[in-house]
């Protein structure tokens, strides 16, 4: 696919439901008594893989309308052996928090996945869980495919090596099959998604300053969990490449509604902000514990800056398409801490530095650190290139923003992938006027 400047980008739109929260809401939901009824759940590959195993895993799952699911759960401790393997696609967060659901039952579950998930290592899963009293057989590395064979767990306390989400989860998740107290250590504070939503399922989950900048994170095992409503907002990994698209194409204003404002996922806001941004928040409210708002962007002069490296856990996918800001920002942008980056669904640092290089800007990498030297006020980056993608959605999207404020045409060699995290990207970048179309690397075909 290409994509090429035409004119300013206006518009009202709402991007798709949350990712990490669809996921959460369907797998609590399975771990919970009774009805949970969900609206905005994102209906992606990556998120209609975890429905599915939620269904193998014995609990009813029923889509109702767009957006619209339920789910009867089978409690704490009810999930069903699995009669086939589990099969996640491309989806990391959907492997990896189930198999700390799944470690709490006297059960053996069998996990694969794409091509890129089974590159991807599951150690940082495993080890705690085999701490906890879970028993695993994998590729070297921790790698998929696996087997996991779970039953009466430990409650421990961890504390994790390096920064993540997804270990975290599956350790509380894990958890409520113990009996007493499960307590994961944070020396960098992350997205805090599933503790709201445990809460919200009536789980005993408490946070707390542990001293020495670590937040310990602690649950209580076994409780009952109760069906709930649950609306999922706006995911705002989707839409930064929509704000940014509007940031560097000029005379663009574009409304993004109903977006998630969780303050340990706004990390890209906030550099956003610091390089001069024009996003005004407005409607804030709070749906299903999630703090949610209106965002309007304004085409802006943004200038480059160094972001430090404890914010990376707060915007650790976004780093993609804040590279396309600072390409097409005034002065030299500064990345640090992005080592995460290299174990993706790609190896996204590289990808992000290729892709740059392809299209005519200039760039380094040293160690975890990348450096973009913007093209300045004014002066549209040069393009032309042809970027891979590596089966990587959140390059194949960054780099089609790129597109739209480059001089030439930039091309991806596929973008079949976007629909496993951004369904309809395409049409809906379309209603906001943008230049995408088929090229020499549409779908992947020449």
């Amino acid at each position: 696919m290409t994509a090429q400047r035409r004119a300013a980008l206006k518009g009202r739109v709402r991007v798709p439901g949350d990712k990490s929260v669809s996921h959460r809401a369907l797998i609590l939901g399975g771990l919970s008594v009774g009805e949970t009824r969900i609206e905005g759940l994102l209906e992606g590959d990556d998120v209609l893989r975890t429905a599915g195993a939620m269904r193998a895993l014995g609990c009813e799952v029923q889509r109702d309308g767009a957006g619209r699911w339920r789910v009867y759960g089978a409690g704490v401790g009810g999930l069903a052996e699995p009669g086939d393997v589990l099969d996640f696609g491309n989806s990391g967060t959907g492997a990896r928090l189930l198999m700390g659901a799944v470690a709490c039952h006297p059960m053996t579950a069998f996990f694969t996945g794409d091509a890129s998930l089974r590159r991807r290592p599951m150690g940082r899963i495993l080890a705690p869980l085999a701490q906890m009293g879970a028993t695993s057989a994998s590729r070297s590395g921790g790698r998929l495919p696996l087997a996991l064979t779970g039953g009466t767990l430990v409650p421990i306390e961890y504390r994790l090596p390096v920064p993540s989400a997804q270990v975290k989860s599956a350790i509380l998740l894990a958890g409520l099959g113990t009996q007493g107290t499960t307590t994961v250590l944070e020396p960098e504070r992350t997205r805090d998604h599933t503790e709201r939503m445990l809460t919200h399922f009536g789980a005993q989950v408490t946070g707390e300053d542990a001293g020495s900048g670590v937040w310990a994170v602690t649950l209580r095992g076994c409780p009952e969990l109760k069906g709930a409503a649950i609306t999922v907002p706006g995911d705002p990994s989707s839409a930064a490449f929509l704000a940014v698209a509007a940031l560097i194409v000029p005379g663009s204003v574009v409304r993004i509604e109903g977006v998630g404002l969780n303050p340990l996922r706004t990390g890209l806001y906030t550099t956003l902000a610091e390089m001069g941004a024009d996003i005004a928040y407005e409607n804030r409210r709070v749906e299903g514990g999630e703090p949610v708002a209106d965002l309007v962007v304004k085409s802006s002069a943004l200038t480059g800056v160094d972001v430090p490296p404890e914010r990376a856990p707060s915007m650790i996918d976004e780093y993609p398409i804040l590279s396309i800001a600072a390409a097409c920002a005034r002065g030299r942008t500064v990345m640090r801490g992005l080592g995460e980056l290299r174990v993706k669904e790609s190896d996204r640092l590289g990808a992000i530095a290729a892709g740059l290089g392809a299209n005519g800007i200039t760039c380094a990498i040293e160690g975890d650190t990348l450096s973009v030297e913007g093209c300045g006020e004014g002066a549209r980056v040069p393009g032309a290139g042809t970027v891979e993608t590596r089966m990587d959605h959140r390059i194949a999207m960054s780099f089609l923003i790129l597109g739209l404020a480059a001089k030439a045409p930039v091309t991806v060699d596929d973008t079949r992938m976007i629909e496993t995290s951004f369904p309809g990207f395409e049409a809906l970048m379309a209603q906001l006027g943008a230049g995408l179309g088929a090229g020499a690397g549409a779908g992947g075909a020449p």
